[in-house]
């Protein structure tokens, strides 16, 4: 049977040292300057002593809490386990229910500040974090009334979302506009996306590294080849199976080999707005296999880059599941803050 383990923040009564440096102009010499019994929300203690010091040199008083709390009336302990609880699936409400069942009254707006808070922390502790292979996927979002457009940004090596921004991955200016930042300040290097033409242009203008995910290549490519194989002439079948070899093996240097079978095959014939026949609709997709040929092979230059993006994938699954079970966010700022959590390992 397994068992999980919450490793939550330890809370004491009472400091046992006294302060190291004055907030306020950072002194080193204090005198006590009171104390007092603060009633706290918390699942074993209910008060604490905090002393309140004043600065010898400033002059100025201020307050030294115990570890574990601070000048809310939460302790961090609780306020991590309410945080904790959401993030496991429960609705605002039924994680108050459970801690009422604890003895600690905390009403369900109080739960969703505390998760848009532990939200912030995060973003502020990884704002730098170096990250070098970055896994980006768009998704729809139920947000005020309808399905909002959502980018997601992954660390790869981790599994971890590296960002949430409200982007239309159709629109290649707001993808590099957000993306940019985000590669400077992580010194990303690589990116792997789908196949979309917009990652195509935005990862040459970032001048990035690309991989594009093999599992929608190979979607997509096989259900063009199974509709191909039964309508392109038998004396032009053997390409259909050349592909599908090549797809197989991987090898860089097929690019050549397609761009060679489409030199072979007859051109275009058919009008603009007329149905493209099915030799002409083998011609292109031997045109675009040998153009995009490089970025299906990137992950062999370096085995740390996936050939598959489906961390980003299962973190956009967990945003979903989260943002039906609490019907939909109302802002842009719960929003971000809610898939942050919903999608990551925090704790």
């Amino acid at each position: 049977m397994a068992i999980v383990v919450l490793r939550l923040p330890n809370v004491k009564r009472k400091t046992e040292t006294r302060p190291k440096q004055c907030p306020y102009c950072e002194g080193e010499t204090f005198q006590r300057w009171g104390k007092v019994v603060k009633p706290v929300k918390d699942m074993r203690i209910r008060t604490v002593q905090v002393y309140r010091y004043r600065c010898c040199h400033c002059r100025r008083t201020f307050r030294h809490y115990p570890v574990g709390n601070n000048c809310a009336d939460q302790t961090e302990r609780i306020r991590l386990f309410a945080v904790i609880l959401w993030t496991l699936g429960l609705s605002l409400r039924a994680s108050s229910l459970i801690l009422s069942g604890l003895r600690v009254s905390l009403s369900f707006m109080t739960i969703w500040r505390d998760v848009q808070a532990q939200a912030q922390n995060w973003k502020r502790k990884h704002r730098w974090k170096p990250v070098r292979i970055v896994g980006v996927d768009g998704a729809r979002v139920l947000g005020w009334g309808e399905k909002q457009p959502v980018l997601v940004a992954v660390d790869l090596g981790t599994g971890e979302p590296l960002a949430v921004g409200y982007v239309n991955e159709y629109d290649p200016q707001a993808v590099r506009r957000w993306l940019a930042p985000l590669v400077q300040q992580h010194g990303i290097s690589v990116i792997v996306t789908d196949d979309l033409v917009t990652y195509k242009q935005v990862a040459e203008k970032l001048q990035l590294g690309h991989q594009i995910c093999q599992f929608h290549v190979r979607r997509w490519v096989g259900r063009t080849m199974r509709e191909l194989q039964e309508t392109v002439p038998k004396e032009w079948r053997w390409v259909v199976e050349e592909i599908q070899q090549h797809l197989e093996a991987l090898l860089p240097q097929a690019s050549k080999r397609l761009y060679a079978l489409w030199k072979q095959l007859p051109g275009r014939r058919s009008k603009r707005h007329q149905t493209r026949t099915p030799m002409e609709q083998l011609r292109e997709l031997l045109l675009r296999l040998s153009e995009h040929w490089q970025f299906y092979c990137t992950y062999q230059g370096e085995p740390k880059i996936p050939w598959t993006n489906n961390a980003t994938e299962r973190a956009i699954g967990r945003m979903k599941m989260r943002a039906r079970t609490v019907r939909g966010y109302k802002s842009w700022n719960g929003m971000e803050s809610g898939l942050l959590l919903a999608s990551g390992s925090f704790f």
